[in-house]
């Protein structure tokens, strides 16, 4: 639903309300409050964020990697048991682990010498509904 509102310094003004974006006709300014990257521009923080996310999902191992790791029947997996299916060694596997923990998409628990795994679907829901 858009709206015209007109400000104090005579200044005609469109809103749309359903969306919450604010436009202004007599500037090419932009306020955005929320949305998908659709609907509103990204901000330089919020970019370089999701682009670190997208280069940690760019390597098919990683990819491979949240897979196991999202549909483990325990909802966790033992980094021990991801090399054998990944088919690299125990350093390389680490090294991606690291890059999806750092990243935000997994979390880790050490217990022992061996480290856990878990999938944070509430990121990976996040990440996909920016392309929505």
């Amino acid at each position: 639903m858009t709206k015209n509102v007109v400000t104090k310094k005579g200044v005609a003004k469109n809103v749309v309300t359903k969306k919450t974006v604010k436009s202004t006709k007599s500037t090419s300014e932009t306020k955005v409050c929320c949305g998908t990257t659709r609907d509103i521009p990204l901000s330089e923080r919020d970019a370089a964020e999701l682009a670190s996310v997208f280069a940690a999902l760019s390597d098919p191992v990683r990819l491979r990697l949240l897979s196991i790791i999202s549909s483990a029947p325990d909802g966790e997996v033992c980094a021990c048991d991801l090399v054998t299916p990944i088919g690299k060694s125990q350093p390389t596997v680490s090294h991606h682990l690291r890059i999806l923990f750092e990243a935000g998409l997994v979390e880790r628990d050490k217990r022992g010498v061996w480290v856990w795994y878990r999938a944070l679907p509430e990121r990976l829901d996040a990440v996909a509904s920016q392309l929505r």
